[in-house]
C-alpha cells in the first residue's frame, strides 16, 4: 500500500565538525529559514541598509504549501511595505469572505470579514505561499546587502563567548560558514535552529491530525471557507487561486493507520457521505499519493532567545492550523522584531533586552490566540468528531458579538503591530 505523504523537516545529520569551511561570510543578520516570515523580515532590514544573508533549506520555493492564506492583518502589514498592489496584480489569488458551517445541509454563517470596519481587507487572501515567497525575495534582491543563500542546510551553531556568532550549513559542494551579530530561527514548526539551540517547546497537547488534498471546484460553486461536518466527520474547504477546493480532512489523533489500512477507496465514501456534491469528483483523489498528512503538534517556547540568537513564526510557537493564521502571525512576529532591532543592528550592538523586548511584546498576543484555538477545538472539532450526526453547535456560536471578536482576532489580533512609519516605503 503506497503510503501518505507526511509532512516532516529538511534535515541532515552531521555531528562531526566540518574539515573544511569552503567559505566565510560576514553579515549583520543571518535568517535561517525563507517562509514568508524570514522573508519579510530579510526584506525590511534590507532596506535600512542592514547586511543580511538569508538561508533556505530546499534548492528552491517550488513545492506545494498547505497554508496559502494570509488574513486582512498580514495583507496591511505587507500593504505597508507598499507591496499589495503589485503582489495581487502579479500572483494568482482569491478571495474568502467568510467562514460557514454546513452541518446536514444546513447553512450557517459564522466568521464575516466583509464586516469588519477600518481595513482595506476584509477577507481572507488565498494565494500561493511558493509565489509569494518568490515575490518578497526578488524585492530583496533589489538591495545589494541582500544575500539568499538556496540549499543551505544549517547543521551548527557557532558559538563562542556563551553567545551564537552565527551558523555553520552544508550545501553547494560542502560546509559554508556565516557570522553574524544576529542569528535569527525562522525555520518553521521543525526548526533546526530551536533544535540545535537546545530549546524545547512547552506542548500542549493537540488530539486531532489532519490529511490534506485538494478536488476540482465547479466555477458555480460559492467562493468562501465551509465548515462540513456530519457522521462523525470533520471537513474544511476553501477556494483556492488555482480553481480547486483546498481540504483538511480532520481525524481524532491515532486514526491514521486504520483509516490509511481502508484504503482510498472508503476516504471517499467518506467524503461523499459528509459533502455529496463531490461525488462527482472524488475519483481524482486517485491515490495515497495525493494526500498529505500533517500530525498536529502545538507548542511555545518559554524564551524565544538566548545571547546573539532569537526564534520567530512557528519555529518559536507551532500553532494550530485552524482558521489559517499561521503566516499572519509570523509576518507580524518579523515586523515587531525588525521594529525594535533595526537600530541596535545599524550600530552592531544587538543586546539580550533587545531580544527579550521582542518576545514580550509578541508571547502574551501568540498565548492568547493559541487559548483561543484550543477553545474552539474542544467546543466544535473534537465534540463533532466524536458526536456525529447528533452534534449541534454551541447558542452562543451564531451570536453577533462572539462572530465579530473571532472575526478580527483571526485577522489581526489583539494589538497588532505596524510597520514604524520611517521603515514603511
Amino acid at each position: 500500500m503506497p503510503e501518505v505523504r507526511e509532512e516532516t523537516p529538511l534535515t541532515i545529520t552531521e555531528t562531526s565538525t566540518p574539515n573544511v569551511i569552503l567559505d566565510v561570510q560576514q553579515t549583520s543578520c543571518c535568517i535561517v529559514g525563507g517562509g514568508p516570515t524570514g522573508a519579510v523580515l530579510a526584506l525590511i532590514l534590507a532596506r535600512q541598509g542592514i547586511h543580511v544573508t538569508l538561508l533556505e533549506a530546499h534548492k528552491t520555493f517550488e513545492r506545494d504549501f498547505r497554508g496559502d492564506v494570509v488574513h486582512g492583518g498580514g495583507m496591511e502589514l505587507l500593504d505597508q511595505l507598499g507591496l499589495t498592489e503589485r503582489l495581487l496584480d502579479q500572483i494568482p489569488h482569491s478571495t474568502a469572505k467568510a467562514i460557514q458551517y454546513i452541518i446536514d445541509g444546513q447553512t450557517i454563517p459564522f466568521v464575516e470579514w466583509s464586516h469588519l470596519k477600518g481595513t482595506q481587507y476584509p477577507y481572507m487572501t488565498i494565494i500561493s505561499q511558493s509565489r509569494l515567497i518568490q515575490f518578497l525575495t526578488a524585492e530583496a534582491k533589489r538591495y545589494p546587502n541582500f544575500q539568499l543563500r538556496m540549499g543551505a542546510n544549517v547543521q551548527q551553531l557557532i558559538e563562542e563567548d556563551g553567545s551564537i556568532r552565527g551558523v555553520r550549513y552544508r550545501g553547494q559542494g560542502g560546509w559554508h560558514e556565516v557570522r553574524s551579530h544576529l542569528t535569527v530561527g525562522a525555520d518553521g514548526r521543525f526548526s533546526q535552529v530551536r533544535k540545535l539551540a537546545g530549546m524545547e517547546l512547552i506542548e500542549t497537547a493537540a488530539p486531532l491530525d489532519v490529511f490534506w488534498f485538494r478536488l476540482p471546484r465547479h466555477a458555480s460553486e460559492p467562493e468562501g471557507l465551509f465548515v462540513r461536518l456530519g457522521n462523525k466527520r470533520f471537513l474544511v474547504t476553501y477556494n483556492t487561486y488555482d480553481g480547486n477546493w483546498q481540504i483538511g480532512y480532520y481525524i481524532l489523533k491515532g486514526q491514521y493507520r486504520e483509516i490509511q489500512a481502508a484504503g482510498i477507496e472508503a476516504l471517499r465514501q467518506s467524503i461523499v457521505e459528509v459533502v455529496p456534491e463531490f461525488g462527482d469528483r472524488v475519483q481524482h483523489l486517485e491515490s495515497w499519493k495525493q494526500v498529505s498528512f500533517l500530525s498536529i503538534k502545538v507548542g511555545r517556547l518559554d524564551h524565544w532567545y538566548r545571547p546573539g540568537l532569537l526564534l520567530i513564526g512557528d519555529a518559536a510557537h507551532v500553532m494550530l492550523p485552524m482558521g489559517g493564521i499561521g503566516i499572519n502571525y509570523g509576518i507580524q512576529d518579523a515586523v515587531a522584531a525588525a521594529n525594535i532591532l533595526i537600530e541596535p543592528l545599524k550600530h552592531g550592538k544587538v543586546e539580550l533586552n533587545h531580544l527579550a523586548r521582542v518576545q514580550r511584546q509578541r508571547q502574551w498576543q501568540i498565548q492568547l490566540i493559541q487559548n483561543l484555538q484550543y477553545f474552539m477545538q474542544r467546543q466544535v472539532s473534537i465534540k463533532a468528531l466524536q458526536s456525529g450526526y447528533t452534534f449541534k453547535l454551541p447558542i452562543y456560536w451564531g451570536l453577533p458579538p462572539w462572530r465579530d471578536l473571532i472575526a478580527r482576532l483571526l485577522a489581526f489580533g489583539v494589538l497588532p503591530p505596524h510597520v514604524k512609519a520611517e521603515y514603511r516605503l
